[in-house]
């Protein structure tokens, strides 16, 4: 490791850097609607698909809320021990060095993180639309109005400061959470028993895998925790309340949601269903449900874009105090306690990219997803610094340690390196503009490895 890089950091984090303000509620807030995004409304028609049972749909769900357990237990080892704003940019240059962490920071920062914040505000926008259409806009861009106009407005939000951020995501957590809630409650309070259909027929031998990863998608997002380890009071003892308190609160809310469309739809209906939700909710409470539906997912939409935006400019921030090329990201503004540059750039950058998704459409939709490979490939590398740095560092203080070490990492670790193994068995599957789609990956590693040697030249003290 660079030890005057790494004097940088640590100088920049205890002259004007985070403080902990963040309460237990906020934290688990920001990590419920990081995790709470569209996928819920779509995946559990997919996975009813590929069930051969209710029982085995309902155990696949357990599942992933029992691994997503495992993997927030062995993140609250990393965040305790090494809290920093940089969250697993600071583990992975921990174990690894510098050059793999910008590897990861530069993916995350140049599409996966802003790609995900303008993707999710195009979700915001397609919904609005559809209940607000905006008038005398040419067609197919009233969503990119509405996806442009939130991002600013978020980013507007946040850069008034953490309390203004976090107090918008305790809002709309509750809001998202309650919509839930509705979907469940209208099954039980409006429908009579479930309807009696067949399973549909599925392989076996592919079916468990292929569903289990739609389930963990699902679940994804709750390492985003980690960027917020330094602002969270009393760290040691609420990053580990909340990562597992948030865990047990999303499980619930899945299994509900799930027992709600099978209990309204059946498997086959559910695995047949399109719009899975929005369909409960017509069957439940006639077309007020359904239009409730357009709102909730638009407020899911907000929720994650908004929880998003914290945690994704803390990484650019901490970009920012390790390299001297990026050290205008590396500003931290105290009084109002938010990375205010990388907010700002972050919030350029997604514009930008909405501006991309409004010229390519789901072009730019594929190009996002199919960098699930990179982000796995560093999760799993995260992971592994579990282990690499209780070597490397043995007597690095560890508020909390990880129960059932090695097992629970090397779970996480062995499902990490499925879900690697499976988003690039997907990826390799598909082309976009002719090519293989796992070029996208590549190139944008590339890239990074392209701007490293300028990243590590020293730059002139007048740019």
């Amino acid at each position: 490791m660079d030890r005057n890089a790494s004097e940088g950091i640590a100088a920049a984090n205890t002259a004007a850097g985070p403080r902990p303000v963040l309460g237990l509620r906020e934290a688990v807030a920001l990590i419920v609607g990081v995790v709470i995004g569209a996928g819920i409304f779509k995946a559990p028609a997919i996975v009813a698909g590929l069930s051969g049972s209710a029982e085995g749909m309902f155990g696949m769900w357990l599942l992933g809320g029992l691994v997503s357990l495992a993997g927030a237990l062995c993140y609250a080892e990393l965040a305790t021990s090494c809290a920093h704003p940089g969250g697993d940019y600071h583990f992975l240059r921990r174990a690894y060095g510098r050059t793999v962490a910008f590897l990861f920071g530069w993916a995350r920062f140049s599409v996966i993180t802003t790609g995900s914040i303008a993707l999710l505000a195009f979700v915001f926008g397609d919904y609005m639309q559809q209940a607000w259409p905006l008038p005398g806009l040419p067609a197919g861009w009233g969503p990119a109005a509405y996806a442009a106009a939130i991002i600013a407005l978020l980013s507007l939000v946040n850069l008034c400061g953490l309390r203004s951020g976090a107090a918008a995501q305790s809002w709309l957590t509750l809001a998202e959470i309650a919509g839930l809630l509705l979907i469940a409650g209208a099954a039980l309070l409006f429908t009579g028993p479930g309807p009696a259909q067949a399973a549909p027929a599925i392989d076996s031998s592919v079916s468990f895998g292929m569903a289990m990863v739609f389930v963990l998608l699902t679940y994804g997002g709750w390492n985003e925790a980690a960027y917020i380890s330094a602002e969270v009071r009393d760290g040691p003892r609420n990053m580990v309340r909340a990562l597992t308190l948030s865990i047990l609160i999303i499980t619930t809310l899945y299994l509900l949601v799930t027992w709600a469309c099978w209990k309204t739809l059946g498997m086959s209906g559910m695995a047949a269903s399109e719009t899975l939700a929005a369909d409960v909710m017509r069957k439940t409470l006639g077309s007020g449900g359904e239009k409730a539906m357009s709102l909730l997912v638009a407020i899911s939409a907000l929720t994650s874009i908004n929880a998003t935006m914290i945690v994704g400019a803390r990484s650019g921030y901490a970009m920012g105090c390790d390299w001297q090329r990026l050290r205008r990201l590396g500003h931290w503004n105290f009084e109002r306690g938010t990375p205010a540059a990388a907010m700002l750039v972050q919030g350029v950058a997604a514009l930008l990219l909405v501006a991309l998704g409004t010229a390519f459409g789901s072009g730019f939709k594929a190009m996002v997803e199919f960098t699930a490979p990179v982000f796995w490939l560093f999760f799993l590398l995260a992971g592994l610094s579990l282990f690499v740095l209780r070597r490397r560092e043995p007597g690095l203080a560890r508020p909390y340690k990880v129960p059932l070490f090695p097992l629970l990492p090397l779970l996480f670790c062995a499902t990490c390196a499925w879900m690697l193994y499976s988003s690039l068995s997907y990826v390799t599957s598909q082309t976009l503009g002719g090519l293989n789609a796992a070029w996208i990956g590549v190139a944008v590693l590339a890239v990074g490895l392209l701007l490293l040697p300028w990243m590590r030249a020293r730059p002139d003290p007048d740019t």
